[in-house]
């Protein structure tokens, strides 16, 4: 997979004036790859991970302290109403119908643009993580100056050795590539307004797998597709994964899970996160639903020590 890596990276070099759209293209692959080898390498599994655990840094410019901060809280409390960020989406895109006070405009055309918000996604992601190194230089965190650093080396990189019309597309290429891969599988099922205690259960309910259909989609998804095995053993290397499913489907049955082993086809997951935000879209605002960012519970996003916390980009205005 670093080969992978590394022969997309060095394609969208070699052709960033030749071939411009080519660029792009290889460099937004390399970049959604270099993301999925960090995300394994953060969560850990030996010592090689923990040696690549910068990799993140170095090659995506995202910082393994801001996704340990997001991701783990992620892992712990999916689709938690108020807690968990990837479903904090809004002003943009509303995975479910807000309170009044909370609701904005583009929540009614979102099924029709729901494109354009998913292709920042990337973009986004590296503004939260400058945040969040700069401010970890500060507070003093463990490691915190060389995670600067490792982001710095991978800017220096970048604008060395790729124009900004091939790098600044595949930014948001990849965010688009990225957000489509990694959003399905959660938000089209269940949201949870209070703690649930039963975690296992939980995991099974808020989470979808795809399955894919040919061997480039497998290589794409990274890992993704497989989302309610990585989040049950996050730890376990994903070439483990497609031996593992069929044991958590037997589990499923045998313990009368609700909704049981969820899966869908590759495409059928995409339309179903589409129809969510079409449903969401037509609907009126409900007095009472829950906050995005929560409400002081605890792990709350309003706590302010999140980068979500508070709303994003036109939040304040809408």
């Amino acid at each position: 997979l670093l080969g992978i890596w590394g022969s997309l990276l060095v394609g969208a070099a070699v052709t960033a004036e030749s071939a411009p759209p080519l660029s792009t293209f290889l460099l937004a692959l390399s970049m959604t790859n270099a993301g999925w080898l960090g995300h394994d390498y953060i969560h850990g599994i030996d010592k090689f991970t923990d040696v690549m655990r910068p990799f993140a840094a170095v090659a995506a410019g995202l910082g393994p302290t801001w996704w340990s901060d997001k991701h783990n809280k992620h892992h712990a409390l999916t689709n938690e109403m108020g807690v968990d960020e990837d479903i904090a989406t809004d002003p943009f895109l509303f995975p479910y119908v807000p309170d009044p006070e909370n609701d904005s405009p583009l929540r009614k055309i979102q099924h029709l643009w729901f494109f354009v918000p998913f292709s920042f996604l990337f973009a986004l992601w590296r503004v939260d993580t400058l945040k969040v190194a700069v401010d970890s230089v500060e507070t003093k965190r463990p490691d915190a100056k060389n995670e600067l650093w490792y982001l710095l080396a991978h800017y220096a990189v970048l604008f060395t050795f790729f124009p900004m019309p091939v790098w600044l597309p595949a930014v948001f290429l990849s965010g688009l590539m990225s957000a489509l891969i990694v959003t399905p599988t959660h938000q089209s099922e269940e949201l949870f307004e209070e703690y649930q205690a039963d975690w296992v259960t939980a995991q099974f309910q808020s989470t979808r797998n795809a399955v894919t259909t040919n061997p480039f989609s497998e290589w794409l998804w990274g890992g993704m597709q497989y989302q309610l095995e990585h989040h049950l053993f996050p730890s376990m290397p994903r070439s483990k994964y497609p031996a593992l499913r069929p044991i958590l489907n037997k589990f499923a049955e045998d313990n009368k899970v609700p909704g049981g082993y969820r899966e869908s086809g590759e495409f059928e997951i995409l339309y179903m996160n589409w129809d969510l935000y079409r449903q969401v879209a037509e609907s009126d605002a409900i007095q009472g639903s829950p906050y995005s960012r929560g409400n002081g519970q605890l792990g709350a996003i309003d706590l302010g020590n999140s980068p979500g916390a508070g709303g994003v980009g036109l939040g304040k205005l809408m």
